[in-house]
């Protein structure tokens, strides 16, 4: 058993989060689920406090969810856990790393400059551009740039005449001011997530939609299933979330009539598709990766006597 203290960002009561705190707990005898609502820092003292622990004396911290929902305050959030960092703490993934990935926009220009397949995007302030491109699309998503499993975004049809088509789009300017519009696509109902582990691929699962719903998340009634994506998806998956150097993560990939294509490389990553997809227990074997990473920075000690003869030795 490693004598070492691994608390888990996350939310307290969650799935994934008890889950993975319970396979800390079983592999180090320590546990601490830390909600990052009732975090604080102090720079007089640069101390990092959640309850009556100070986070900067941790050896590390897994971070399974910043928060309930993205949103710029999740920036905020990242940049406390940066002070643990700087104390030395190891916090998986890096918080900079994560950084990058919650703006959907930040994810979207990292993977289109790496030439990474996309659906047809695009991102405007301008209400006339978005109309034209619903006009375009014939169907688009509306995408909020910070949010997860399909909150907040909405379809919007040409079919359902200007005046509605352009009341949407007003509506959904309101509270987004940078407009992310993507091409609706017939996914068949299914789309797949692809694990990663230290860039090292784990398996994938499916995300398959219920029969009315126009997204396949969980969220909105889908299950999960086993998924074996070809080898050129694969290498296309790792391509793309080799951009951000997570620790864990989720590449979401689709199949068109066409080809694949990449939603999005997340910014945390579920655990629970492994588990009902493949009976994947990604959360123990997220621990066994992060303990490995601490054992192997720890020095490797020299007995005295040995060191003793090595000086004498060279003198």
């Amino acid at each position: 058993m490693d004598n070492l203290k691994i608390g888990v960002v996350g939310l307290p009561g969650k799935w994934s989060t008890e889950t993975l705190a319970d396979a800390i707990e079983t592999k180090t005898g320590f546990r601490l689920v830390i909600d990052m609502d009732h975090v604080s820092l102090d720079l007089e003292t640069t101390t990092l406090n959640y309850q009556e622990h100070n986070l900067c004396e941790l050896d590390a911290i897994i971070i399974k969810k910043i928060g309930g929902q993205y949103s710029p305050n999740s920036l905020d959030r990242l940049e406390l856990l940066r002070i643990a960092e700087n104390a030395g703490v190891k916090i998986f993934s890096n918080p900079e790393k994560i950084l990058r990935l919650i703006d959907r926009l930040s994810c979207t220009v990292t993977l289109r400059n790496a030439g990474i397949p996309m659906p047809k995007t695009i991102i405007t302030e301008d209400i006339a551009t978005a109309i034209e491109t619903v006009e375009l699309y014939g169907e688009a998503i509306f995408k909020p740039l910070y949010s997860t499993k399909a909150r907040g975004m909405y379809v919007i049809s040409k079919k359902d005449g200007k005046d509605k088509v352009r009341k949407a789009v007003e509506a959904f300017k309101v509270d987004n001011e940078m407009m992310y519009i993507q091409q609706k696509i017939a996914l068949g109902g299914r789309d797949m997530g692809l694990m990663f582990l230290g860039g090292r691929y784990l398996g994938a699962y499916a995300r398959v939609g219920k029969k009315d719903a126009w997204n396949t998340t969980i969220n909105s009634g889908g299950s999960y299933a086993s998924a074996e994506p070809s080898g050129e998806i694969i290498a296309m998956a790792t391509k793309a979330q080799d951009l951000f150097g997570m620790t864990y993560t989720t590449v979401d990939v689709a199949e068109t009539e066409n080809a694949a294509i990449v939603f999005e490389v997340s910014a945390f990553g579920g655990f629970r598709g492994g588990k009902e997809g493949l009976n994947l227990d990604v959360a123990t074997l997220y621990v066994e990766h992060v303990l490995a990473k601490l054992n192997s920075a720890k020095p490797t000690l020299v007995e005295p006597t040995i060191l003793a003869q090595n000086i004498l030795k060279n003198a």
